[in-house]
């Protein structure tokens, strides 16, 4: 970090508190007009789930005002519990394995260039969901050809056998996200272990896919960690990264500690460009799936 001399004290006292009101650069437009509309209709059409309603976007409005949408496979129930995400847990249903068609469908339908696909965590399946993930990719391939895509995959829990089934469909990014810092981890994702998202990226990558991570701040945080946390995504083989505000979705999860000014957002931005990322995307609305085209 030789190039950067901003003193990061300074821009953590612009910093406001998570128990008052959101800040003006959390503000954002309720969604409305034709092509949020006509995306609805197609999800709905299709019998799908999007990321965007079950967590709660709070660029819902933009993206779909836009005709994008990231879709979520594998039903809409986790098998995880973290304290920090809107989507539903529990038992989930049987796996949809007409899901994957309708999902090359849908993007087929709208016209999306480059599509994110998300999906739940599916523990109680032994190869983890992942041969519904390959799938999905190969239909995409075959009713959209010409549509790029990002697969936010989730936490194999150490299955290398079932990370296999979505790398060598090698879709143009796979990311996984790593959510918080190393210290918050088991409040934050109890289910999940730092080190093993870590090895996931890195057999991603050693696997001959672009590997993307993301992770949220404004949880209790120092600046320190954030550069910690940065540190071990580059030693891992991560090319891109995003960072963004967490913002409680309901009273049952986690506060805000803290809302984080945007800019020490830019100052994460230029830390992680110096560390070397190919791409870091770094503001107070940045979600995993934000303007996701411009990291290829």
């Amino acid at each position: 970090m030789s190039v950067i001399t901003i003193d990061p004290a300074e821009l953590t006292s612009k910093n406001l508190p998570g128990n008052g009101p959101r800040p003006k650069w959390l503000r954002v437009k309720l969604p409305y007009g034709k092509a949020f509309t006509e995306v609805r209709e197609t999800i709905d059409a299709h019998s799908l789930h999007t990321v965007c309603e079950s967590a709660r976007c709070p660029n819902m409005g933009e993206c779909w005002g836009a005709g994008t949408a990231t879709f979520m496979i594998l039903g809409n129930t986790c098998t995880r519990s973290c304290s920090f995400c809107a989507v539903a847990t529990g038992k989930p249903d049987t796996l949809d394995i007409m899901e994957p068609y309708r999902v090359a469908q849908a993007i087929k339908k709208m016209g999306v260039k480059h599509a994110v696909i998300t999906s739940v965590n599916r523990d109680e399946q032994q190869d983890r969901g992942m041969n519904i993930w390959a799938e999905t990719v190969r239909q995409v391939r075959k009713h959209a050809p010409d549509t790029t895509m990002e697969t936010l995959i989730p936490d194999v829990k150490a299955n290398w056998e079932a990370l296999e089934l979505i790398t060598t469909e090698n879709p143009e990014v796979v990311s996984h996200n790593m959510e918080t810092v190393k210290r918050l981890y088991r409040r934050v994702r109890p289910q999940a272990k730092y080190e093993r998202s870590l090895e996931q990226i890195k057999r991603t990558k050693a696997a001959g896919c672009r590997t993307k991570s993301g992770f949220m701040v404004g949880l209790g945080e120092t600046v320190e960690e954030v550069y910690e946390l940065l540190r071990d995504l580059k030693a891992h083989d991560c090319d891109v990264v995003t960072i963004g505000q967490y913002l409680q979705p309901t009273k049952m999860h986690l506060p805000v500690h803290e809302f984080i000014h945007p800019d020490l957002f830019q100052h994460y931005h230029d830390v992680g460009m110096e560390m070397g990322f190919n791409f870091v995307e770094s503001g107070p609305l940045v979600r995993s799936s934000y303007h996701a085209e411009r990291h290829l």
